[in-house]
């Protein structure tokens, strides 16, 4: 079977830059050390701390258009809709543009912004893939799912698993998927990550007691061994060590803060109220001092439908 590297975008300080390839859990898949690094900012909306706007495009889209220079990218489906993927997208010379979002007030966030972008062979569809009326037919040469994974969770719980043999059949050429490895659960050997942990635990705790579920991210393993078995063939890999800075701290945390008001224990109310500013200033204070908290990855893979 093929071997994909998994590549890195600065290394954590806990990795050593010496290190030979890992062997991969599933087949075929090895992770290799690179030097890039993405730092994480957030645009203002509650996607977790991801950094765009309209002049700016991140590495993790600088990669995806590196990989697909020279080739078309003809009819194009945003299969998770968020602000950063939309503004992105959206300045392709694409044929035609969708994107699907989960949420009402979300498509009504993104409508704002590239509402003068969009064509009259363009939509952005509110709808769940669970749903098998959902662009019953319709085939994409390009499809991206931006953070899908991890925020399926938020509309279809569990549903993961079946995400990618869902969105096969709307897949005519590439399949791009950017996610962002599990930074809440697993070891944590330094400062940096365990404060990025600490945020991350805490601010989805705050949203469990609020009655709203966080989103389950899955590791870039996990994501490769689960296209593989929907179908496709991955042909490039490669994650970003992330850099969280202050911006993200507070973005975490103030939105812990919003859950408060939903938790009738006003004892444990004021319990996470302490905590959370208590976290807030070790984490502004250790972001000054390493400038920003090295922790974690986001990830971009690339793959086609595999021949029949």
């Amino acid at each position: 079977m093929r071997t994909i590297q998994v590549t890195h975008s600065q290394k954590p300080s806990s990795r050593n830059p010496k290190t030979a390839a890992t062997a991969h859990p599933f087949d075929g898949v090895a992770l290799a050390a690179g030097t890039d690094e993405k730092s994480a900012q957030p645009t203002g909306l509650d996607d977790r701390g991801k950094a765009a706007n309209d002049a700016q495009v991140s590495a993790l889209f600088r990669c995806i258009e590196q990989l697909h220079a020279g080739s078309d990218w003809g009819r194009f489906l945003d299969a998770g809709t968020g602000l950063n993927s939309a503004l992105w997208s959206t300045a392709l010379p694409t044929k035609r543009w969708v994107g699907v979002t989960g949420a009402t007030d979300h498509a009504r966030q993104v409508t704002e912004r590239i509402g003068p972008r969009l064509r009259p062979q363009d939509r952005l569809l509110v709808g769940n893939w669970v749903d098998p009326a959902l662009l019953q037919g319709e085939v994409f040469d390009t499809v991206l799912a931006d953070y899908l994974v991890g925020a399926v969770e938020g509309f279809s719980p569990y549903f993961q698993p079946h995400l990618f043999k869902r969105l096969l059949p709307h897949v005519g050429r590439h399949l791009y998927v950017v996610g962002l490895d599990p930074y809440i659960v697993g070891d944590a050997p330094t400062e940096a990550a365990r404060i990025v942990r600490e945020i991350g635990r805490l601010r989805d705790a705050c949203l469990l007691l609020a009655d709203e579920g966080p989103y389950r991210e899955y590791p870039a393993e996990w994501v490769v061994d689960s296209l593989q078995g929907a179908g496709f063939t991955v042909t490039h890999a490669k994650r970003f060590p992330n850099r969280y800075r202050e911006k993200w701290v507070h973005s975490q945390l103030d939105m812990a803060l919003r859950r408060l008001p939903k938790i009738e224990d006003q004892k444990l109310v004021a319990a996470l109220r302490s905590k959370i500013e208590e976290i807030r200033a070790r984490g502004v204070v250790l972001c000054s001092q390493e400038d920003g908290l090295r922790h974690g990855a986001d990830y971009v893979i690339a793959c086609t439908v595999t021949a029949s």
